[in-house]
C-alpha cells in the first residue's frame, strides 16, 4: 500500500515582504514557497536579520505579506480584512512568546483564561478548560499564583497553556527557550514535542538554538529573506 503524505495545513507560494523605510524599500523575504503538513513541527532558523520571525509573523496572521499567498487550513489569510483576521487569530492560533507576555495582575489561571473571555463559553465551561490546560502543562497547583511567583519555566508554562486554551489549528513560536537556562528550556522543549506527538499540534518554531532545532521534525533555514536547504 502506497503511503499517502499528510495535507498541508500552511501552503505558502511565492511569498514576499517588504517594508518602507522614507524612500527606501526593503526587501525582507522573497520568493518563498513553503508547505507545513498538518502535525508537523518545524524549527525556522537562520542569522538575525533573515526574515524568520517575519515568516512566522506572517504565517500567524500578525502581519500581510507583500505578495503571494498564504493558505491556512485552506483559507488564504492575506486577503483577510484586519477584523477578519483578528477573528481568525483568535480561533485558530496559539502564540508562545520567548518573554511570556502574561498579564502581571492577573494570576497563572486568569491569564490562561484570558482568551476565552470573548468566546460564548460559561463560566464553568471556561474553568473546565483552564483546568485541564494548567493540569497538561504540569501547572494544576499552581492556578493562584501570580507571574512574579514562578519561576520563568513556569511562566513559560502557563504561556504554552494560554496557547492551548482555545484547541487551535497551528501554534507559532519565537524563540521559547531564549530566556530560560539550559535544563528548563529542556523541560519546554520536552513539553512542546510532547503536545505534537501525543494531541497532533502542529507547530512552528522561530530558534537560534540548534539543540531547540533538532527536537523539531524538519529544519526550514533562511538566509538573507531567501529559503536554502
Amino acid at each position: 500500500m502506497n503511503d499517502v503524505p499528510p495535507a498541508a495545513l500552511v501552503e505558502i507560494r511565492n511569498l514576499s515582504k517588504s517594508y518602507v523605510r522614507g524612500d527606501q524599500v526593503i526587501p525582507v523575504l522573497v520568493g518563498i514557497d513553503l508547505d507545513v503538513a498538518a502535525g508537523d513541527f518545524i524549527a525556522l532558523m537562520g542569522p538575525s536579520g533573515s526574515g524568520k520571525s517575519t515568516l512566522l509573523n506572517l504565517i500567524a496572521g500578525i502581519d500581510k505579506p507583500s505578495g503571494g499567498q498564504i493558505h491556512v487550513a485552506g483559507v488564504d489569510i492575506a486577503q483577510l480584512t484586519e477584523g477578519e483576521l483578528a477573528a481568525w487569530r483568535a480561533a485558530h492560533v496559539g502564540f508562545i512568546f520567548q518573554f511570556y507576555n502574561l498579564m502581571p495582575v492577573l494570576t497563572a489561571f486568569q491569564n490562561v483564561e484570558l482568551p476565552l473571555q470573548l468566546t460564548g463559553l460559561s463560566r464553568r465551561e471556561r474553568h473546565e478548560r483552564v483546568d485541564n490546560a494548567l493540569a497538561l502543562v504540569g501547572l494544576a497547583d499552581r492556578m493562584e499564583h501570580y507571574p512574579n511567583e514562578l519561576s520563568g519555566g513556569q511562566q513559560q508554562r502557563v504561556a504554552i497553556a494560554r496557547a492551548l486554551i482555545a484547541d487551535p489549528t497551528l501554534i507559532v513560536a519565537d524563540e521559547p527557550t531564549g530566556d530560560l537556562d539550559r535544563v528548563t528550556a529542556e523541560e519546554i522543549l520536552d513539553l512542546l514535542g510532547a503536545l505534537n506527538r501525543e494531541l497532533g499540534k502542529t507547530i512552528v518554531m522561530v530558534t537560534h538554538d540548534p539543540r531547540a532545532a533538532g527536537r523539531a521534525a524538519r529544519l526550514v533555514h533562511l538566509e538573507k529573506g531567501v529559503l536554502v536547504d
